[in-house]
């Protein structure tokens, strides 16, 4: 596969310059900055919109939620300064508490696109019922949850989403789409199973969705892998967390740098879900067992294991350590290839990694006009 026959990625009105996404990476690891500059390098730029209010530190327990709605708002708008007309989503997970007010929020700030995991997102149109320009990407990691929430969406709402993001557990970082550890390895998982199952089973039930391939994808090669695969685009996570422009602090990039293939490991995420992170003093402490004293400071989750027993750790003080480059203290999420993160690089230079400077790719779009087929 050549780069003049790079797959057009149409996610509902909206078509990226390159058919790649930044991936959501929470606790503001992708914020403004980032995803503005993904946007504007003609990508969809994506603001994870999880603590928020607390990253900026200018709320409590008591007040969390409606901080947190008020700095999505301003956020919003602070990457849309940056975008300079590029397309713009937000990951709201599932699994938070605050969901339906976070997707209120972004909607009503004009967010483009609005991509959900952590969970399936089954009553996410119900929720975006009164802004029809917002394209709706469900993340899953198997045929079965897509086929769930295509059924659902159709019957109760009588639409389909605009794309689905397929994120392999096998290789991505953050939380994984595996019930247990046990499964993060499972090849049944895996972006080679998945992509072409979930790509047929579509063109078998006639419906032209759009499939993103998430979980791994660090350079060109591993790109137009998925796209040979049947993915109409990517999504990239690690590699951009580690840019110039990511909103972390620098000595979050420099862990990332430092990384090597043995510094990541697994673990239980308070949330119920496996995730993937690298070996800091504060996971060598969970590994061993050693209990926090630490209050809740958010009760941002729906399901916490921390909350309810206080085994684990708080996951919302541990991810706003690494985002303010507390090695100690932090939580850094990341995919299996950060090994492979040697510099931190530029926006404009990985997209000229990946695309080989060509400008020849499709006017980027948040407006088309062209009447949805579905």
């Amino acid at each position: 596969m050549v780069l003049d026959k790079l797959p057009t990625l149409k996610i509902g009105r909206y078509t990226p310059r390159f058919p790649i996404i930044q991936g959501g990476m929470g606790v503001l690891i992708s914020g403004p900055s980032l995803s503005g500059a993904v946007a504007a390098e003609g990508g969809i730029g994506t603001l994870a919109t999880v603590g928020i209010g607390m990253a900026t530190m200018t709320c409590n327990v008591d007040n969390f939620f409606k901080k947190n709605v008020e700095a999505l708002k301003d956020f919003v708008a602070k990457a849309r300064e940056k975008a300079k007309g590029g397309i713009l989503a937000a990951n709201c997970m599932c699994a938070l508490q605050d969901y339906e007010q976070q997707v209120r929020a972004v909607c009503e700030a004009g967010i483009d696109i609005i991509i959900s995991g952590a969970g399936l997102p089954l009553k996410l149109p119900e929720l975006t019922k009164d802004f029809p320009n917002v394209a709706l990407v469900p993340i899953v990691s198997s045929l079965k949850a897509a086929s769930i929430i295509v059924r659902r969406w159709v019957k109760n709402y009588g639409r389909t989403p605009d794309a689905f993001v397929v994120e392999t557990p096998n290789a991505a970082g953050g939380h994984l789409g595996a019930a247990k550890i046990e499964q993060v390895d499972n090849k049944e998982l895996s972006l080679e199973t998945v992509i072409p199952q979930l790509v047929n089973w579509l063109k078998e039930i006639k419906l032209n969705i759009p499939v993103i391939a998430a979980g791994g994808i660090f350079d060109r090669t591993e790109m137009l892998h998925a796209f040979e695969l049947g993915a109409s685009g990517v999504q990239m996570g690690t590699r951009f967390a580690a840019s110039a422009e990511g909103d972390a602090s620098d000595v979050f990039k420099q862990a990332y740098v430092d990384a090597k293939p043995e510094d990541v490991v697994l673990i239980n995420s308070p949330c119920g879900l496996p995730g993937r992170a690298l070996r800091s003093p504060m996971v060598e402490r969970y590994l061993r067992h050693e209990d926090r004293q630490d209050p809740c400071i958010a009760n941002c989750l729906a399901h916490c294991v921390y909350r309810a027993t206080h085994k684990t750790f708080c996951i919302a003080r541990a991810l706003i350590q690494a985002l303010q480059g507390n090695w100690e203290e932090g939580l850094f999420f990341c995919g299996t290839n950060v090994w492979r993160v040697n510099k931190i690089q530029t926006v404009r230079e990985i997209f000229s990694d990946l695309f080989g400077g060509d400008e020849r790719g499709n006017k980027s779009c948040r407006q088309d006009t062209a009447p949805d087929s579905r």
